[in-house]
């Protein structure tokens, strides 16, 4: 890079106010950035992202699949370590640890404080990857939860999840309930439907977290990679 050029950061979110809140923030807390502005995930080229210092990405806002805007992200960050800051909403949090906590990367929450968006860009240069606070509390866990209504899972999908919170496989789960295990494999399948899980790993996480822990009346955290390896 050569000296004096100033430093360009590349922000995407299809919500004014949030354009205007980080374009805000990095005028005057960080004077040698300029700012490049996109709405979606699907503006932005693999030129602008390589070129770019710094990328932000709002996920709450992006339109349709925002499985396929990680995935462009995913595939950008494969060729290229462009240090990049994602707002993401608790919805997508397993989505985006699975695809985007890549070195030079920080997933934040997209209702993270002011000051916790200037430490991260502050940061980014020194810390490989991070997760705020924020986005990890179960007390905000619990107010998305609130936000997004009751779950409504039947008691059958309720059982299977549970077991399976509890590190149980799907053969063993279709003894004790004697039922075969398509059955089990059917009613685990739609529960995850209902849930807006596309993934084992997103369905393991959303049982570990705050409310599926509640949901299920689980008691344990079990880890994750138990639980993985019994499916």
């Amino acid at each position: 890079m050569p000296q004096g050029r100033k430093k360009v950061a590349v922000i995407i979110s299809q919500a004014p106010l949030v354009q205007c809140g980080l374009g805000n923030i990095i005028n005057q807390y960080f004077l040698n950035i300029d700012i490049v502005f996109l709405c979606q995930s699907g503006e932005l080229t693999t030129q602008q992202f390589n070129q770019a210092d710094y990328l932000i990405a709002d996920l709450s806002t992006e339109p349709g699949n925002v499985r396929q805007a990680c995935q462009h992200y995913y595939t950008l960050l494969a060729s290229h370590a462009t240090r990049s800051i994602f707002l993401v909403p608790k919805m997508c949090y397993p989505m985006a640890v699975e695809l985007l906590m890549r070195p030079g990367c920080t997933l934040l929450s997209h209702v993270e404080s002011v000051e916790g968006i200037i430490d991260a860009i502050r940061n980014s240069d020194s810390q490989p990857e991070l997760i705020s606070k924020t986005l990890a509390s179960p007390l905000w866990q619990e107010k998305e939860r609130d936000a997004q209504g009751p779950i409504k899972l039947t008691l059958a999908e309720r059982q299977v999840l549970r077991l399976l919170g509890k590190g149980w496989c799907i053969n063993q789960i279709a003894v004790m309930l004697k039922k075969s295990n398509k059955t089990i494999s059917a009613q685990k399948n739609s529960a995850m439907r209902r849930l807006a899980l596309r993934s084992n790993a997103e369905m393991f996480a959303w049982i570990n977290s705050a409310q599926g822990m509640k949901e299920l009346n689980l008691q344990a955290v079990q880890k994750d990679g138990v639980m993985a390896a019994t499916i």
